[in-house]
């Protein structure tokens, strides 16, 4: 049996750029929710977020409309049947970007970062490249439940940064992995088993990089029974605390299993 979802989103310039490189995505027949922040000059950045959530979207559609569709991995034996598709999907999307910028001297260098979510069955499934995230709300505690693929989170495995090392770290925006890249991508992707009222924070760093996790976990808290208002609220804290970047939200709460 299929779990009851709902969902909200959002996307918003922020208060320095004049332009949004941000994109998110839902496929609600699939019960896929998708948030990808891009980079590039000459907005390409956004671009290659577009096409990073219209890809994984399609392949999406694709396979579950026929069974029989040729895949462009191989699966990995360990990995369930959805781990596979997600993974499948988001490297096909690193790939189109890829070669989409090797092919336009305008789009080199253009990339994104991005974060899925798919539910199947009582089961969620996470993907993930680079350093938007996803968190979860269970009761009033608040998880990160991906890791920054970013030079900094790499520094805070091996070093053991104090606080005031990451608050004064130098490349903090510095992204270790990202689609578009290379020909080929590593996608982080998880299973987990949610619980009812259980809610999913998938965002770009643009919310992050502004509040604490402190701030998120409060303001979905007071926002609970309102996803519309907590994506907006989650904008606005990020805007009034700068909003150097874009800011992306979706929220997604499982209502019953």
């Amino acid at each position: 049996m299929a779990l009851k979802l709902r969902y909200a989103g959002n996307t918003d310039v922020g208060m320095k750029r004049t332009h949004n490189e941000d994109n998110l995505l839902v496929l609600q027949e699939e019960n896929l929710y998708m948030v990808a922040d891009g980079m590039g000059g000459h907005a390409s950045g956004e671009v290659a977020s577009e096409m990073a959530v219209n890809t994984l979207a399609e392949f999406y559609q694709e396979t579950s409309a026929d069974d029989d569709v040729t895949w462009p991995y191989k699966m990995e034996k360990e990995r369930r049947y959805e781990e596979n598709r997600l993974s499948a999907g988001i490297k096909l999307a690193n790939l189109r970007i890829f070669e989409t910028a090797a092919q336009d001297a305008a789009k080199r260098g253009m990339g994104t970062t991005l974060v899925a979510m798919s539910f199947a069955g009582n089961t969620a499934y996470l993907g993930h490249v680079g350093d938007s995230r996803i968190y979860r709300l269970r009761g009033e505690e608040l998880t990160q439940v991906t890791s920054d693929h970013s030079l900094l989170n790499d520094y805070i495995k091996m070093k053991d940064l104090t606080p005031q090392e990451i608050e004064n770290f130098p490349h903090k925006n510095v992204i270790v992995r990202a689609l578009g890249m290379k020909e080929t991508v590593q996608v982080d992707v998880a299973a987990e088993e949610p619980e009812a009222g259980d809610i999913y924070l998938l965002c770009s760093d643009g919310l992050n990089g502004e509040i604490t996790d402190d701030v998120i976990q409060k303001l979905m808290i007071e926002n609970r029974e309102n996803l519309e208002n907590g994506c907006d609220e989650l904008i606005k804290a990020a805007n009034k605390n700068g909003g150097k970047d874009n800011t992306t939200v979706v929220l997604v709460e499982v209502i019953e299993k």
